[in-house]
């Protein structure tokens, strides 16, 4: 018989419970120390790639140092009754650290840099990346990072559809959806499915006004540990019928 399919798309929030800065924060966001411009930027490579590549090179530190939270942990543990995709927009790997096998980074992933000249020449890293350090096409290596202005990968865009349109559930984890393309995925979860939010600020989203949401302004932890007891609840009980 086939599995129910969940999709989260999650974002920044549910990293935070990790004690990763998110970039929004108003109070200690990551864009109170840097600017846009000076780290995250097409520009910002072609100007000063050194800047950029320390600056990453810190979140990559970051990232080793977190664990994943109780809400990454209970995503990953629905994969034993569901089949579940994870999209998210974060570029840390706590998704997989925590067991998820299927997840699709949108904005690109930290643990991975790629050449400045063919995106598709992507390799693996958990160090630093310096200026000088070129792949095997002699150009230098970057983060694997959708910078502002850059170019998203369509491929994923589209995967990340295929997979909402054919959803039992549409989950939303941390992310007040101020983003593209990720703002427009809950436009095709199919009428007859269910959509959840789980966020601090939940009850200030107005997603879609012709269709059922459940609006939970929860930390991803603590709404996790509700829509969990849900839907394992409900898996049994499906089992016993």
């Amino acid at each position: 018989m086939k599995k129910p399919k969940l999709i989260f798309l999650t974002g920044a929030g549910i990293s935070a419970e990790s004690g990763l800065k998110t970039f929004r924060d108003s109070k200690e966001g990551l864009w109170n120390n840097f600017k846009i411009e000076e780290v995250c930027s097409t520009q910002a490579w072609e100007k000063n790639p050194e800047l950029v590549l320390n600056f990453y090179n810190e979140r990559r530190k970051e990232c080793l140092k977190a664990q994943p939270n109780l809400a990454h942990q209970l995503i990953a543990q629905l994969e034993k009754h569901y089949e579940v995709v994870v999209i998210t927009q974060n570029v840390d790997n706590l998704h997989e650290r925590a067991g998820s096998t299927k997840v699709i980074h949108l904005h690109g992933e930290l643990m991975k840099v790629r050449s400045n000249v063919d995106s598709k020449l992507v390799y693996d890293t958990e160090g630093d990346v310096i200026l000088g350090e070129q792949c095997e096409q002699n150009s230098q290596l970057r983060p694997h990072i959708v910078f502002f202005g850059d170019e998203l990968d369509e491929s994923l865009v589209s995967e990340a559809i295929k997979a909402t349109v054919t959803c039992s559930v549409f989950i939303i984890v941390g992310t007040s959806l101020q983003v593209s393309p990720a703002n427009s995925l809950p436009y095709y979860v199919p009428d007859s499915s269910q959509m959840i939010v789980i966020d601090p600020l939940a009850h200030e989203m107005d997603i879609d006004d012709e269709r059922s949401i459940y609006y939970m302004s929860e930390k991803a932890t603590v709404g996790m540990q509700k829509v969990f007891e849900v839907l394992h609840t409900k898996n049994f009980q499906n089992k016993e019928n």
